[in-house]
């Protein structure tokens, strides 16, 4: 139900649910405006007509309400037809719990209408005087009518107050006279040409509606979703994606694997799919999935990893046949029969809106011609300087067309990307053979059919992708919305996503874009990406996709998961209904390795020395499942014995009691016996049974305690350094701890008179040993106490044991298995960081030269050669190596309270390894450089550590870094080294500078000296560059030594530049060149084409400064890093 029409906020791009206009008018319209029983111009007034929709029938219905102050809260008026619907109006007289008369337009069924049942309306209702029909108020809107949501209207309709007392707004009489007013309802039904007309997507679903499913938004990943549906949808690389062989590689860090269970999934899910697996697999972190990135980069990337994968099997190739065409560059002579070309290949093109009106007005804008004559004449070899014509010409097109066209330009006055929002017009059909050379083969026509349209809304730094894509050959256009799919009409499709101004008819002459919460005049939808397909290779391109084009082990393996999911549903579903039971027994005792009885958390269901687990029906009795139990371990069901086992104070579980009644239930038993663990731990006591009955000790009279107790034998054996249960005896409380012996002997089979130590496990941190003459009583062994025994070994085999490393005495062993932790050791820098890592169990108790040893003697290298690096927990990087101090732990390493290593934000159970080629000691008399080498001007760099001897000098860098940068021997020989702060270049660094000089703080560079600088003449010298954001203090990027020449126009210069630098065309345009006086940062001198910069920077600290924006800091979009599939 709608309320007061005052609510509504018309301020908003997409086509809003429903519509709410209040009537007053002006004194001019007044004196226009129809009388309300002038029913045909009052519609004509009131239901403007929308221009894309078709109206499907239309009614008028006058109701007179008579004895207004009589009638009841809710009235309804009389039911009339419109269309096959019936309708009526909804009174409340009194207001609906406001102090206004509250009116509304309701579906008028007897029964609730069918389920299914919807009507798109466009209405109004008049309240009017029906003795002077030109006092009136009106209000109207449109509305999606549906079994769920069958009344919408006005609740603040008409002020109480005012309709019955003293004149209505100007008029001479009230509105609402002898108690009676009339109310006429205009009613036009349009049709739904989209079937989401006015929809308020409450339970839509995209599959049922459409029979397409859209793509979750992981957090900013629209702009990846609108390329993925556009790629899923050009059938022909959705089958060559299909054939990338997989079978062998099922990882989800493959993203041929991956990208074929997300085109798979959109193929078969019936609701959105998630898109995590494939950014995933693509490398991307959390950071990535919140950074929007370019569309037409990522397009690149992703063709070019799918290409790789797509080498040596069937659908080699294939991308290239469906998206490579071919631009000849050319430079023609116009005089001479002389002309320089090359041809290459494009994936997409580039296309500029910003001063073209349309798709051919930009095809023309590329392929212009530049005439080159005067100053600008083209040097032809064998003919001199000559007149020419310069520029660009297709030679052929591909059948998949991607136009990217460059709705995102530098503003050069703002200093900043802007959008560009002008109005830029594309076609259904468009002919691109007026675009190609003479030469081109043009027997089939080049006539290519709008297939999807890539749209932004927004600006710059805030916005949102979707795509208007067309599935089929001769079908309709859907929108993508990320996970909601819609029908489009075409008006959809092309005019609203040409940009430029909003129609103004409607009066809304700014809208308020909801992404950048700013108003606008201008559009801020517009197309960003097209796609088009050559009419000729329709079905080449948009072949049917069948299940036999689907990889057969990806339907199995998506099925699987599937059936897993829907079990797993179910359980949960259930689970309120069972329960789980741990069960172990003498066998697991046996199998385990460790304190306490067992390893309650195994790695897997299969580890022996972990708890068999059964998830079974609460109502199960003991009885069935003792019974059950027993199956289990091969054993009788009378010779099995469930005890409840309990958590105790000193942190250990041991078995309490035995479960007596066996016609309680398994949660009364747990309820009774057990702990507030959520999972019931019971030991089963297996015995033989003799004459028909097991052979455990009778249990005693109620309120009598027994005189026998349990224990359980733990055995150490210092020669194998295992401790191992050995199984259980029954003893009485009263006898002497010395007569232990004969059923330890007899359970082991030792001979007679073995000597034996004894201990009681108290707890991991308490293992005391046992006096002999005592009792079992006056030690305080109780059931369920663990008693670990050892034989007692002569002293030369006891120090052979510790001399090996091992431990001699149950203590020691019961200190290591205590400390004992499983590290996983990582290789610091290597590419196969993975196949490389290994795990140790080692001890926390370990100084740094005993675990070095451990992972040395695993690596098979002098432990004293290997370094260790902390982990960051948050960005896995190596923080600073760790020391190597003699009495540092491993617990201290890892788990650092302070110090320059380590911090609470680092991983606690790994370590980064390095093999060094000297060792640690001879290292602390070595220098760590981190030298920067430039291999293509300033665009491209890589950072290496070397180490220097600490006595040494920086020529000794250079054989290291040649080494590590793979350098030949002349440009090892021409190298230059310089020092950096600040972004700007301190000092060169010549060969015979101290090592020991080098600041930690400053950036070492090293490059191969530029061939102009090794010709340089004597007239010219060198400059120091630097690059700032406009103002000289903000410095940004890589400095560099530039050349400067005598007499050189600054035109001619930015030519050198280009090459220096190698940054070029549109980039290099961006920037503007100053120079820079050291002493005054503030005042650049900026350079015009006509400068010679040789006679401006005459100063000695004059600096050459390059102005543009810092890529590094500003983010589009909250785009970041560059983006990248690994």
């Amino acid at each position: 139900m709608m309320v007061e029409p005052d609510d509504y906020d018309p301020v908003d791009e997409k086509l809003d649910v429903a519509e709410i206009t209040p009537g007053p008018l002006d004194e001019d319209e007044a004196e226009k405006a129809p009388l309300a029983n002038n029913y045909e111009a009052m519609k004509a007034r009131l239901l403007q007509d929308f221009p894309d929709l078709e109206t499907e029938s239309e009614a008028v219905n006058t109701w007179t309400i008579e004895h207004w102050r009589q009638l009841a809260h809710r009235e309804h008026g009389p039911t009339f037809q419109c269309g096959d619907s019936p309708w009526r109006v909804l009174f409340f007289p009194y207001g609906n719990n406001v102090d206004h008369a509250s009116f509304y337009l309701e579906q008028g069924f007897e029964e609730k209408p069918p389920e299914d049942w919807y009507a798109c309306v466009q209405f109004a209702l008049v309240l009017w005087n029906r003795n002077d029909p030109s006092i009136y108020t009106s209000h109207t809107a449109h509305h999606r009518f549906t079994a769920d949501e069958g009344d919408w209207g006005f609740t603040r309709f008409a002020d109480l107050r005012k309709l019955f007392h003293g004149a209505w707004e100007g008029a001479d009489r009230p509105m609402v006279e002898g108690d009676a007013a009339n109310v006429t309802t205009y009613i036009r039904i349009v049709k739904d040409p989209t079937g989401v007309l006015w929809h308020n997507f409450v339970n839509y679903d995209s599959k049922k509606q459409t029979g397409y499913v859209g793509l979750k938004n992981q957090g900013a990943t629209c702009y990846l979703n609108s390329l993925l549906q556009s790629l899923y949808f050009t059938n022909a690389f959705r089958k060559a994606v299909y054939q990338i062989p997989t079978q062998n590689e099922e990882t989800l860090q493959n993203s041929a694997y991956t990208l074929q269970r997300l085109f798979y999934l959109l193929q078969t899910s019936n609701d959105a799919v998630p898109t995590a697996e494939l950014t995933r697999s693509f490398g991307w972190e959390t950071k990535h999935i919140f950074e929007q990135q370019d569309v037409q980069e990522l397009s690149r990337i992703l063709m070019e990893r799918m290409e790789e994968k797509m080498k040596g099997t069937d659908a080699e190739n294939a991308l290239s046949k469906l998206f490579v065409g071919k631009t000849k560059t050319y430079i023609s002579c116009i005089n001479v029969d002389y002309e320089s070309s090359r041809i290459e290949d494009f994936w997409d093109i580039q296309l500029n809106v910003s001063g073209n009106k349309n798709l051919d007005d930009s095809f023309r804008d590329y392929i212009q011609v530049e005439t080159m004559d005067g100053e600008n004449k083209y040097f032809a070899e064998g003919y001199g300087l000559q007149d020419a014509k310069k520029g660009v010409i297709f030679e052929s097109f591909p059948q998949i067309l991607h136009l990217q066209l460059k709705r995102f330009e530098y503003d050069i006055n703002r200093d900043a990307m802007m959008k560009v929002n002008d109005r830029y017009e594309f076609p259904e059909t468009f002919d691109a053979s007026p675009y190609l050379s003479e030469e081109a083969d043009k027997a089939e026509p080049y006539i290519y059919r709008l297939h999807g349209v890539l749209v932004h809304s927004g600006d710059f730094n805030a916005g949102h992708y979707y795509a208007f894509l067309k599935p089929t050959k001769d079908g309709h256009f859907y929108k993508f919305d990320d996970d909601r799919v819609t029908r489009a009409t075409m008006r959809e499709v092309l005019e609203d996503n040409f940009g430029g101004d909003y129609d103004a008819a409607n009066g809304n002459f700014s809208v308020r874009n909801p992404y950048t919460r700013t108003s606008s005049t201008k559009r801020s939808m517009s197309a960003y990406m097209l796609v088009y397909i050559r009419e000729t290779r329709l079905d080449n391109v948009l072949p049917p996709v069948s299940q036999a084009d689907t990889p057969s082990h990806l339907q199995r393996k998506l099925d699987e998961e599937r059936t897993l999911r829907e079990q797993r549903r179910r359980e949960r579903e259930e689970q309120h209904l069972y329960m789980t039971v741990n069960v172990i027994s003498d066998e697991t005792f046996k199998h385990f390795q460790g304190l306490d009885l067992a390893k309650w958390d195994p790695e897997g269901e299969d580890d022996p020395a972990g708890p068999r687990n059964y998830r079974v029906l609460r109502t199960m009795t003991i009885q069935q499942f003792t019974k059950l139990v027993a199956n289990d371990l091969g054993q009788n069901e009378d010779s099995v014995r469930l005890w409840a086992m309990v958590n105790r104070q000193n942190h250990t579980v041991r078995p309490d009691q035995p479960i007596s009644d066996q016609r309680a239930t398994v949660e009364e038993a747990h309820t009774r016996n057990g702990t507030k663990s959520t999972n019931f731990r019971v030991w089963a006591e297996i015995g033989d049974t003799k004459e028909g009955k097991p052979s455990w000790p009778e249990p005693p009279p109620q309120g009598v305690s027994s005189s026998q107790i349990l224990l359980f034998m733990k055995c150490f054996d210092a020669e194998s350094q295992t401790l191992k249960g050995a199984g259980h005896i029954y003893i009485g409380k009263h006898e002497k701890v010395s007569e232990l012996a004969q059923p330890i002997l007899e359970l082991m089979g030792w001979p007679a008179g073995t000597a034996l130590k004894l201990h009681e496990e108290i707890k991991p941190s308490m293992i005391e040993p046992m006096k002999t003459k005592q009792t079992l009583h006056q030690a305080e062994i109780q059931d369920g106490d663990i008693i670990c025994f050892q034989k007692t070994l002569p002293e030369k085999e006891l120090s052979t044991i510790t001399q090996s490393g091992g431990y001699a005495d149950a203590r020691e062993f019961y200190s290591y298995l205590c400390n004992r932790v499983t590290i996983h050791f990582a290789p610091y820098t290597s590419p196969n960081r993975e196949e490389e890592s290994f795990d140790l169990v080692l001890s926390k108790k370990m100084y740094y030269d005993q675990f070095s040893a451990k992972v040395g003697e695993h690596l098979k290298v002098d432990p004293t050669h290997i370094r260790f690096y902390a982990i960051n927990s948050q960005t896995l990087k190596a923080k600073p190596a760790v020391k190597r101090t003699p009495n540092n732990t491993l617990q201290q390493i890892l788990t650092p309270q302070y110090g320059t290593y380590g911090s609470a934000n680092q991983l606690p159970n790994a370590l980064y390894f390095e093999v060094l080629d000297e060792s640690l000691s001879e290292l602390e008399t070595k220098k760590l450089l981190k030298v920067t080498w430039l291999s293509e001007g300033i665009t491209k760099d890589e950072t290496f550590e070397i180490l220097v001897a600490k006595n040494g000098v920086m020529g000794d860098i250079i054989p290291a870094l040649k080494k590590k940068a793979r350098l030949d021997d002349e440009t090892a020989s021409q190298i230059r080294l310089f020092e950096a702060h600040g972004y700007k270049i301190h000092k060169e660094l010549q060969e015979d500078f101290s090592v020991a000089s080098v600041n930690d703080f400053v950036t070492v560079y090293a490059e191969k000296m530029p061939q102009e600088e090794l010709e340089a003449g004597k007239d010219d010298r060198f400059i120091s560059a630097f690059h700032f954001s406009k103002e000289p203090s903000k410095a940004h990027g890589i400095p560099f030594i530039f050349l400067v020449k005598a007499g050189e126009p600054f035109k001619e210069t930015k030519n050198r530049l280009e090459k220096r630098t190698g940054i070029k065309g549109k980039q290099l345009e961006k920037i503007k060149f100053a120079v820079v006086q050291r002493a005054s940062y503030s005042r650049p001198t900026y350079l015009s084409d006509d400068d010679v910069l040789a006679d401006i920077a005459t100063g000695q600290d004059d600096l050459l400064g390059l102005d543009h924006i810092d890529r590094s800091r500003g983010v589009m979009n909250g785009r970041g890093d560059a983006i990248f599939i690994r």
